[in-house]
């Protein structure tokens, strides 16, 4: 990406995050952790005595996104800790002169954040999309610290990107402004409504500063393929969007399936990619109730 890190989150941005986060269901407590990779935004909310539930989003949304899910359902049976990746969009703050740039990297970073959040036992972690692909890389590296994986159609972890979409892509990446932003999602979701307050925050994103994303290979999900007495049962959710046009979601669910005989894996009918997290709210909540 050609954005850079030189500023804070503009007035703009942080009214339209607010303004998400002013419609999530009870209570949002904000606590901010100090990560080696700089200091991470967390917002919760659900009762506190409940089971933690890690989220994290896909790439170039913030832990607002979740907010769909924490009000189907998911903030009631569940201590939902909706994380801001550090450096994208959100309130995170990279550390100066030690930037993520590998797997490891970001498997340690989680690692402090899960010290911050659940220190004294394993959690619910779950991704969307890049979000996703970096859950998967810390449970095949920690898989104790793990004990349910939530991915919502991941994107590197069981199939490549399309080149079309990358293509599409490509411009709002390069030199994002929020028609490049609103074009691109019309195009990726079929024009399927979305929250209001959600899209104004993504059209500040195209004037936040980032960093640019690590990338990598596959996960190594060889471990979590052992069987249960060789390590820490982890039980492994994968719901792919079957609209999605990232890749093909049911060849990545037939991978997936091969890769993790004994995981649960479904497709969702008339779901696209970037729209799983607010459009299939309901669904999620039910799957990570069960």
């Amino acid at each position: 990406m050609s954005r850079t890190t030189s500023s804070a989150p503009s007035a703009a941005f942080r009214a339209a995050y607010d303004e998400v986060f002013a419609g999530w269901p009870g209570p949002v407590e904000a606590v901010d952790l100090p990560t080696p990779y700089g200091v991470t935004r967390v917002n919760s909310c659900g009762p506190a005595g409940a089971p933690p539930l890690v989220l994290l989003p896909g790439g170039g949304a913030t832990s607002a996104v979740w907010g769909a899910c924490a009000a189907a359902g998911a903030a009631r049976t569940h201590r939902v800790h909706a994380v801001d990746l550090v450096g994208e969009p959100g309130l995170s703050v990279p550390a100066a002169g030690r930037p993520l740039r590998s797997p490891e990297d970001l498997t340690g970073w989680l690692d402090a954040v899960l010290d911050g959040l659940a220190p004294h036992g394993p959690v619910t972690l779950g991704g969307h999309s890049y979000g996703a692909w970096i859950a998967a890389h810390h449970a095949a590296r920690r898989p104790d610290r793990t004990g349910r994986l939530v991915l919502l159609d991941p994107t590197g972890v069981f199939a490549g990107l399309r080149p079309g979409y990358v293509l599409r892509a490509l411009p709002m990446l390069l030199r994002p402004t929020p028609e490049r932003i609103r074009s691109f999602l019309a195009w990726e979701t079929g024009g399927t409504p979305l929250d209001p307050a959600w899209l104004r925050l993504q059209d500040e994103t195209a004037r936040f500063p980032t960093a640019r994303p690590v990338t990598g290979p596959r996960p190594d999900l060889a471990r979590l393929a052992e069987p249960p007495a060789a390590r820490t049962d982890l039980r492994v959710d994968v719901l792919f969007a079957g609209r999605a046009r990232c890749h093909d979601p049911r060849r990545a669910a037939r991978a997936a399936r091969e890769a993790l005989p004994g995981a649960r894996i479904d497709v969702l009918p008339g779901v696209a990619h970037h729209a799983l997290p607010l459009t299939a709210a309901a669904e999620i909540a039910r799957l990570l109730a069960g």
